[in-house]
């Protein structure tokens, strides 16, 4: 076991129902032993972005607090996206569940396949406004601007 850290998960689906997937989700994140969900966002229905046709997300944020190492971490999302069905064929295929560690306390990771922040976090407004709704004074650990900021930012530029 490692310091408890906070971190935060993206949490989409866009296959089946979609409500349901997101709360078991977030039920099986909460019982993995090291891991306690402290706050959850609203759920958002957005557009896909990328890939091909398919149905609309809801999108949601959990913050949580975390006594495993941050790939360890990583691993049991892909666990957990894998007992709720997710297969992986193809890039921005439709799912029934997409898990996204977004931020690991103020670390900067990439390395074994893993990169935190996320990589496209300060672009995606569905993946901004819910992370505001649990995280708005954060910091982005390389950008430096507070979430609230950086949703400002693309809510902005999307006008």
């Amino acid at each position: 076991m490692t310091d408890t850290v906070t971190a935060y998960i993206g949490l989409g689906s866009n296959l089946g129902d979609r409500r349901a997937f997101v709360r078991r989700a977030v039920e099986t994140l909460g019982a993995l032993d090291g891991v306690t969900v402290v706050e959850q966002s609203e759920l958002y229905e957005t557009d896909p972005v990328g890939g091909p046709p398919q149905p609309r997300f809801l999108n949601g944020v959990v913050k949580i607090e975390c006594r495993m190492s941050v790939h360890e971490t990583f691993q049991h999302l892909h666990r957990i996206e894998e007992t709720l069905g997710r297969t992986r064929e193809g890039k921005n295929q439709p799912r029934p569940i997409d898990l996204d560690l977004l931020l690991w306390g103020d670390a900067v990771v990439d390395d074994e396949g893993l990169t935190v922040p996320h990589p496209r976090l300060h672009e995606r407004w569905f993946v901004l406004r819910p992370l505001a709704d649990v995280a708005p004074d954060v910091r982005h650990p390389v950008l430096g601007l507070t979430i609230k900021e950086l949703l400002e930012e693309v809510e902005a530029n999307a006008r």
